[in-house]
């Protein structure tokens, strides 16, 4: 397996910690409100408007800042910037996992298949044939194109009757169906204009199945909550409950249960499927600094 130099690691590990919050917050405030250590940064119209109407920017009116966004045609909601204090470390991991780890760990079982001959020219070991700055543009590109993408999901969860136009559609579950392949779609058209590799795809697809899967400790724990307009997955709905009995192994799992997901009532808890393809976007963009990051620091060490 490809050695994951520390150079490599701490930018991943800084990207992530500044830049993903950023992105993560184009579209979070239609599908989820933090409940633990959270971050909330107001329009200026909002604050000018909540010291007006209460002298007192600490004290404030969803209705009147809704209001005062509505009217001056900034955005649809009173904050410009939402997260938490816990999502920049976590994304700082998730992008040295993404960028650094898996691609890694995928290229070494390849290589044991050998299918790695297969994909020589696209796969990451081609970064040792493409110029660091090409693999700077497509770096750029995989994080433009990837904030498009969360901000696509963001503009299908607030216009929802927008794929309605030809009036086939009318029940809720196929509009939210519809956006979900559309959201598919423009994950894997970035997918293929940027990368083209095996590896990739795999690493992504792992990733928006199992990125959202991830969270449900963080919800089940109250970090965070998706509202009920954008909680539409229930993963663990189908699950048997654990109820509390004398049998010391069923009392185990209860207390597992417990420990993991904070509740004992798991099939309650509600992600937002339209996550998926965006994790999937937010795999590529990790790959593609990875990639970059890594002929940035072999290029700096042999100089």
């Amino acid at each position: 397996m490809r050695p994951l130099s520390t150079s490599t690691t701490a930018k991943l590990f800084a990207t992530g910690f500044t830049v993903g919050p950023i992105v993560d917050s184009l579209h979070n405030q239609c599908l989820l409100r933090y409940d633990f250590l959270p971050i909330s940064l107001q329009w200026p119209i909002v604050l000018q408007q909540n010291q007006n109407a209460f002298g007192d920017i600490a004290v404030r009116s969803s209705t009147i800042a809704a209001d005062a966004i509505e009217s001056s045609g900034i955005h649809a909601y009173p904050y410009y910037f939402c997260s938490s204090w816990i999502v920049p470390p976590l994304l700082g991991f998730a992008y040295v996992v993404l960028g650094g780890l898996l691609p890694r760990i995928l290229e070494s079982i390849l290589e044991s298949l050998q299918i790695q001959k297969q994909e020589a020219n696209a796969t990451p070991s081609s970064s040792k044939v493409l110029s660091s700055q090409k693999l700077r543009t497509r770096a750029l590109l995989a994080v433009t194109t990837t904030a498009m993408i969360i901000k696509l999901s963001e503009f299908l969860e607030t216009h929802p009757g927008v794929l309605d136009g030809s009036g086939i559609l009318h029940s809720p579950i196929e509009t939210v169906s519809l956006s979900l392949l559309v959201m598919i779609m423009a994950s894997l058209s970035q997918w293929a204009l940027l990368d083209q590799s095996i590896v990739a795809l795999v690493v992504a697809t792992v990733t928006a199945i199992g990125g959202p899967l991830a969270e449900l400790p963080f919800v089940g724990h109250g970090a965070w909550t998706y509202i009920d307009q954008a909680a539409d997955y229930f993963p663990l709905q189908n699950l048997p409950s654990i109820a509390p009995t004398f049998a010391s192994s069923d009392n185990l799992l209860l207390e597992m249960s417990q420990a993991l997901f904070g509740t004992s009532n798991y099939q309650d808890l509600a992600l937002s499927s339209i996550t998926g393809p965006c994790y999937f976007a937010v795999a590529m963009d990790a790959i593609a600094l990875g990639r970059w990051f890594d002929t940035s620091t072999s290029s700096s060490s042999s100089s």
